[in-house]
């Protein structure tokens, strides 16, 4: 099956400093792929890139097996939604006008009919009903997480690019919003995800990308890469990973590890 959105040998650098080097990926259709490693590692630089937001200094992404270059932008806001890491929104609008504004892409097409229906559906996916006709401005940072992953869910695009979407959440919320995302890949489409939390990713991800400074390290189901030896070594900590009773990883840090031990150092 041909892939969704791919990255060729893409490369990114700023100020002779190197992001990313020769990143080969592919995002096929039903499937939820995650991108973990270190601060520091190039995932967001990656998604954005992937995103169409960030130009590589090497390299193509393709979008539907075409050079992403060669889409119009109002097709690409039709064809994926991009969530940031940063979703300030410095006007005092409603969180349901913020949502709303998802389907800004669809505005003058036969798809504007289902505005309202998408916006209603966003509302409850991100548990924002409380609190919709309140100010985004007066919103605390996990409430107004919630509002953009709303926008970003209203906007109805087959493939979802999501970056930390559960950084400011509570458990709960981390789950709901990892859960919609596995049933709209369930349903045909297609999502990567930037996460922190490799437990979140073990439960969700088809597959997971493992970045390093800037390059894959390793790609595939999660049982394949989250290695502790692996792990270890990339995040620079004792990690263990064993099975859940559920039967799904649980991915854990030492947290007796001694930090005055030069282990950081012998593995970096």
């Amino acid at each position: 099956m041909p892939a969704v959105l791919s990255a060729r040998d893409i490369g990114v650098s700023v100020g002779g400093r190197r992001l990313l080097e020769g990143i080969e990926l592919d995002l096929q259709r039903g499937e939820m792929l995650v991108l973990v490693g270190p601060n520091g590692a190039g995932k967001s630089t990656l998604l954005s890139v992937l995103a169409g937001d960030r130009i590589p200094d090497r390299g193509v992404v393709e979008l539907d097996g075409r050079p992403l270059a060669g889409h119009r932008i109002e097709d690409r806001a039709r064809r994926r939604s991009v969530l940031t890491q940063s979703n300030e929104v410095s006007f005092p609008f409603r969180a349901v006008d913020v949502i709303r504004m998802g389907r800004a892409p669809w505005r003058r097409r036969p798809e504007a009919d289902r505005d309202d229906e998408a916006v209603r559906l966003a509302v409850a996916a991100g548990e924002v009903g409380p609190y919709a006709d309140r100010p985004v401005t007066s919103l605390s940072g996990g409430e107004r997480a919630r509002v953009a992953f709303s926008r970003s869910h209203a906007q109805g695009c087959e493939i979802a690019l999501l970056d930390e979407p559960t950084a400011s959440l509570d458990i709960r919320h981390q789950h709901r919003v990892l859960a919609h995302t596995r049933a709209r890949v369930a349903n045909g489409g297609a999502a990567i995800v930037v996460l922190h939390d490799l437990a979140l990713a073990a439960a969700y991800a088809d597959r997971i990308a493992l970045l390093e400074s800037g390059r894959l390290i390793a790609v595939g189901p999660p049982a394949e890469v989250l290695k502790p030896d692996l792990l270890t070594r990339v995040y620079r900590h004792p990690i263990h990973v064993v099975t859940g009773p559920t039967g799904a990883l649980v991915v854990v840090a030492d947290a007796s590890a001694d930090l005055s031990d030069p282990f950081q150092e012998r593995t970096a």
